[in-house]
């Protein structure tokens, strides 16, 4: 158990790590969107397209997440890996909605009737991958070694 000094800086380094891994992971994304809407949708279908997209993303994301856990010394516990992953996640979904209203110019409604279809599903469960990582990655780092 750490003082209450030591809990604010590690929920800190957990903010920051969270604040990174949502920038990073989300400018990957949408590189990787812009391959995937002008290159893999019109030969594929968005439904492949979406597929063949996800594991490198989320390899990505596995990546940055490590990085940032380490530079950043997030503590192996699951309130802080939490709020790590809550945090980028959260701001994921609200630079996704962002773009999709302000900038392909679609409502609300067609922004979370998108998560309705096949693509949006799986796209969104990747999400949710993104989100768990950290608490992954806590888990990955408990396994004793041989």
């Amino acid at each position: 158990m750490g003082t209450d000094r030591g809990l604010n800086a590690d929920m800190l380094s957990a903010i920051k790590a969270g604040v990174l891994y949502f920038a990073i992971v989300f400018a990957a994304g949408f590189l990787l969107g812009v391959l995937r809407v002008t290159v893999l949708m019109p030969r594929f279908g968005e439904l492949p397209a979406v597929a063949l997209e996800l594991p490198v993303i989320l390899l990505i994301s596995w990546n940055v997440c490590r990085r940032l856990v380490a530079q950043f010394s997030v503590p192996a516990m699951a309130s802080y890996r939490a709020a790590m992953g809550a945090l980028a996640f959260g701001l994921l979904m609200l630079a996704e909605l962002g773009l999709s209203v302000l900038v392909f110019g679609r409502s609300w409604p067609e922004y979370l009737a998108h998560y309705q279809t096949a693509p949006g599903l799986l796209g969104f469960a990747g999400q949710i991958i993104f989100a768990l990582m950290p608490l992954g990655l806590m888990r990955q780092q408990r396994r004793p070694s041989t």
